[in-house]
């Protein structure tokens, strides 16, 4: 598996090519859609590997709440996934990046971190968000995210560990020329 990291003090950002599906962490964070619903790219894959149990809570969780706003996320159980929890973080759809995309989407990924700190968990890995059917471009997200997740990373009391799990090579390189 390559992957690069980010050392900040106790706490470690690694940039990973590989499945997050496969990712052994307390959480993975899913990029989803206002309704927790399976979709496609990731959010797809993610459902699919989680299985039943996952599309119940989602459904479970949404019945008492209303649809996520851009930078919200909530907490499901993980079902077959090897993590605890599986946290479901709404991303911007890119308009050009002056329609609040760079905040809403650091939201995205700071309350993500935020929700895992408060479950008590050591590590969780992310996909890029935004950047797939929501036209985000990648460069410019991966800059956005890692600026965010050190900030939530300084913050914390347990997350000691964020992974970003890029399944694309094209991704993986933007990352690490974003964290270099």
């Amino acid at each position: 598996m390559n992957h690069e990291e980010i050392r900040l003090g106790s706490s470690v950002i690694k940039i990973v090519r590989g499945d997050i599906t496969r990712e052994r962490v307390d959480a993975i964070v899913n990029a989803t859609n206002a309704s927790l619903r399976p979709g496609g790219g990731v959010c797809g894959a993610i459902h699919s590997a989680a299985g039943k149990a996952l599309t119940e809570d989602c459904r479970r969780v949404m019945a008492d709440r209303e649809p996520l706003v851009p930078g919200e996320a909530a907490a499901t159980v993980a079902g077959d996934l090897d993590a605890k929890y599986v946290i479901h973080a709404l991303g911007p759809v890119w308009h050009g990046g002056d329609q609040g995309e760079p905040e809403a989407l650091a939201s995205a990924y700071r309350t993500s971190v935020e929700i895992a700190d408060k479950l008590g968990l050591q590590s969780i890995a992310f996909p890029s968000i935004s950047t797939g059917i929501y036209g985000y471009p990648m460069m410019a997200a991966a800059h956005v995210a890692l600026r965010a997740l050190r900030l939530a990373l300084e913050r914390a009391h347990s997350v000691r560990e964020i992974r970003i799990v890029l399944y694309d090579a094209d991704a993986y390189e933007a990352w690490l020329g974003a964290a270099r």
